[in-house]
């Protein structure tokens, strides 16, 4: 994994500002499709002005289904560059954890979106929506082929379809509502924060994940700007949802760039042993994900405290991580087992969730991650030259991501239980114990 480059020194600014983060030391189910590319024509997807719209090529897929490796091995055979939509990514540092593209595939292929932010700061849908946008027009200018590649739903869904006409807070209207929000964000009094904002007019800020304090100040930024919530604003999705599969016509008419979009996964069991297997490679490197959360410690952040600190695995890293220099910065075997069991958990929660997300997406085409992968991407470079003469794409059989036996895989999805691979006992854990020990002792002194 590459690591991340050296940080410049920033200043102190904190809470809705952004803490200052001093130098990190160098350790850097389905859509049932029918089949095959057919033959047949669709129209042309043609802008208001009568010209022909650009191509842009989406990958999505839950976490450790192989994506970013299917974009990486297409943009090299269409000439095109990766605009990454992971909610992590964006933060420099973070790069084992996020599995950011190393060096040497950021050298074989342009990547955008990388390492934008200081994990201290806020990243949203929105601004996601505009630097994609740009990006891609950028990418498309310099000839090249978007391909927009994740696992963030939403970043996806606001980028495909528009985001809502929500409207942007004045400086000083910003500032007014940090003013109202800093101490109680200060004094971690999330519930009366909670209740300020629901009083203000937003009863659905209830609903809203423990201290996402940025999208509490957004939602109270909105209220002050408009007089209404944010859900009274409406989202382009909607209007496309309703339509029955997304009647091709319809869709390529109505969205900004005509879209083949790609959805890689494998069968459930597998790609839940693929996540696991995953979690324990973060791990068996000392300069891995854990010294990238100890890291986020040193700089003052807490765990579940903003967007990078929620991150799966850097969360329950910190919180592993914050309990051993508790303990003088020891720890032990069995506390070890239990970080990397949440850590799994929580991946494999994370996975599902995904999956629940995209099924209703059903602009996507999904396919078998468990199948070669050659046999994807020919595919994927097949289906976009097929698209570009106006051919409809249809997954051929020996591709498609379907479930032959539902039943079966939800019994053992039952009783599926994470076997390790790598950190099968105590000895395999100890280099990871003695690092705790020597690095989180001097952290807690």
């Amino acid at each position: 994994m590459s690591k991340a480059g050296g940080l410049r020194s920033w200043g102190i600014m904190r809470l809705a500002m952004g803490l200052g983060l001093r130098r990190r030391p160098t350790c850097s189910f389905l859509l049932q499709s029918s089949t095959s590319i057919s033959s047949s024509s669709s129209p042309l997807a043609v802008g208001s002005n009568g010209k022909k719209k650009d191509k842009v090529i989406v990958i999505a897929g839950p976490t450790g289904a192989g994506k970013s490796r299917l974009a990486l091995e297409l943009a090299k055979k269409i000439n095109g560059e990766i605009i990454s939509a992971d909610s992590v990514q964006v933060y420099r540092g973070l790069d084992v954890g996020s599995s950011k593209p190393s060096a040497a595939d950021r050298r074989e292929v342009p990547h955008h979106l990388l390492d934008l932010l200081l994990p201290s700061e806020e990243y949203s849908a929105g601004k996601f929506f505009e630097d994609a946008r740009k990006a891609t027009e950028e990418v498309i200018t310099r000839g090249k082929v978007p391909l927009v590649a994740g696992g963030t739903g939403l970043y996806l869904r606001w980028y495909i379809y528009g985001k809502p006409d929500v409207p942007m807070a004045t400086s000083e209207l910003s500032s007014e509502v940090c003013s109202e929000l800093i101490k109680l964000q200060e004094e971690g009094k999330w519930d009366e924060a909670v209740e300020l904002v629901v009083a203000a007019g937003d009863p659905k800020a209830r609903f809203l994940p423990t201290n996402n304090w940025y999208r509490l100040r957004r939602s109270l930024e909105v209220i002050r700007a408009s007089g209404s919530p944010p859900s009274a604003f409406a989202l382009p999705y909607d209007s496309f949802k309703g339509q029955p599969e997304f009647e091709e016509r319809k869709r390529s008419n109505d969205l900004v760039y005509d879209f083949l979009c790609l959805f890689l996964t494998s069968p459930r069991i597998d790609l839940y042993r693929s996540i696991d297997l995953r979690c324990e490679e973060m791990l068996m490197e000392t300069d891995g994900l854990l010294s990238e959360a100890s890291w986020l410690l040193d700089n003052g952040l807490l765990p579940n405290m903003n967007s990078a600190t929620r991150a799966i695995g850097y969360r329950q890293a910190m919180e592993f991580l914050l309990n051993c220099r508790n303990r003088g910065g020891r720890s032990t075997a069995e506390c070890f087992f239990s970080f990397l069991y949440e850590f799994q958990k929580s991946s494999r929660n994370f996975a599902k969730r995904q999956l629940t997300w995209f099924r209703h997406e059903l602009i996507y085409h999904w396919l078998d991650a468990s199948r070669p992968l050659e046999s994807v991407v020919d595919f994927a470079f097949s289906a976009y030259r097929e698209k570009e003469e106006g051919k409809v794409v249809v997954v051929p059989k020996n591709l498609e991501m379907r479930v032959v036996n539902p039943r079966q895989e939800n019994h053992e999805l039952k009783c599926y239980r994470a076997k390790n691979r790598i950190f099968r006992d105590e000895a395999d854990c100890q280099h990871v114990l003695d690092w705790i020990l020597r690095s989180q002792r001097r952290a807690a002194a």
